[in-house]
């Protein structure tokens, strides 16, 4: 049964710099898909960056050239590097675990809050 525990949340001013980390296990961490979702209050959860198991990236465009997804296979780990923060990027984010084999949703982490301040 996959496991995925996020962490590195917080909250921080406008202009600077977090690091999440999601560290998976119990399942095929290289053949599963990862990514980075968020829910701001009252919003729908969107997409924010995924990476596949080739290291194949996708970002939605409002965070394009700020964040950077990427995966450590030996540590079966996803990161995701987020600079020049701003305060429409608060929200609770959702590391995502798709294993590519199957036709399933994936599992979810339970969310990491981050707030950034004006």
């Amino acid at each position: 049964q996959v496991q995925l525990v996020e962490s590195g949340g917080g909250l921080v001013q406008a202009g600077e710099s977090l690091r999440l980390s999601c560290a998976h296990s119990g399942g095929s961490f290289g053949f599963t898909v990862m990514g980075w979702y968020r829910q701001a209050a009252g919003k729908e959860r969107d997409m924010v960056a995924i990476i596949t198991p080739g290291s194949s990236t996708q970002y939605a465009e409002s965070v394009k050239g700020r964040f950077t997804i990427s995966r450590d296979n030996s540590k079966s780990t996803v990161y995701l590097q987020m600079n020049s923060l701003k305060p429409e990027d608060t929200a609770v984010y959702y590391c995502n675990a798709r294993d590519m084999r199957y036709a399933t949703p994936g599992v979810w982490g339970q969310g990491t809050q981050v707030t950034v301040s004006s």
